[in-house]
């Protein structure tokens, strides 16, 4: 484990991840312009002032740490594979729900090492609601009063079951699975919000067969770990990161109980 006060730097970076949701939110309220990056997703100027916000005040914070983020220019593999510990940052994660105006967007802040999200913070603009964990922490929900407690996944998957799955991206695939299923209540909602309603317990399974990059995940995947859930890729392995030259994740599933054999409704 990385020699740093995990207690304090958590706490920290969630501080960080609401001055990056005010820069979000000024923009946000206003008549804002929509751009187009190399694979056709869109980009305001909000995405930009974030991860500005969010860079600088990393490098300051904790200087040893290289600093991946999706709005910044991206080291290649070689580089990137000297890194055993380093920030991963989607400042504005969702932006198409941002352009919608629909609130389903968060500011996501992840510290890797080893692979594996050791510390992550997810916050959400427009409610004010705060999601982090770090390990040997736990995970945590703060409300926009300040209200803060500690949340876990359902660990009994049992019944009707709760699916969560993207409001802007859905596949044959997905509908397979969760048919398979039988019975669900589904629900739909942008960004990593997905992920952490696993972990807070309100859905019980979020499958995800399309396309998300690592900067996507890595904040929400620690919430839901220490939130006793997993994150897997449809062999059940757990997601790892920067292992690769390839910045794109493999299709996943997010869940809450373990013990309940979710690849038996995978198309093989």
């Amino acid at each position: 484990m990385v020699d740093v006060d995990m207690e304090a730097l958590l706490e920290t970076v969630c501080e960080l991840s609401v001055r990056a949701g005010e820069c979000i939110l000024e923009v946000y309220n206003t008549d804002f312009d929509v751009d187009k990056k190399g694979d056709d997703s869109p980009l305001t100027q909000a995405d930009l002032a974030a991860n500005t916000l969010i860079t600088e005040k990393l490098e300051s914070i904790e200087p040893r740490f290289p600093i991946l983020s999706e709005e910044s220019a991206q080291a290649p593999f070689s580089v990137r594979r000297e890194w055993s510990t380093y920030w991963l940052v989607d400042p504005l994660d969702g932006t198409r729900e941002f352009v919608k105006r629909n609130g389903e967007f968060t500011v996501n802040i992840a510290l890797i090492d080893g692979g594996r999200p050791i510390l992550g913070v997810v916050y959400v603009p427009v409610t004010g609601v705060c999601y982090s964990a770090a390990t040997g922490l736990g995970a945590f929900k703060v409300e926009e009063s300040g209200v803060k407690s500690a949340i876990q996944v359902n660990t009994q998957a049992a019944g009707k079951l709760t699916v969560v799955g993207s409001r802007s991206h859905s596949n044959e695939a997905t509908e397979t699975f969760v048919s398979r299923l039988g019975e669900v209540e589904m629900i739909s909602i942008g960004s990593s919000l997905k992920i952490c309603m696993v972990a807070e317990g309100r859905a019980d399974v979020y499958p995800r067969f399309g396309p998300t990059s690592e900067w996507d995940t890595a904040a929400a995947h620690c919430v839901v770990e220490q939130a006793g859930g997993r994150l897997t890729d449809l062999q059940m392995n757990t997601l790892e990161y920067n292992t690769k030259d390839s910045l794109l994740n493999p299709f996943f599933l997010v869940f809450g109980d373990s013990s309940f054999d979710w690849s038996q409704h995978i198309t093989s």
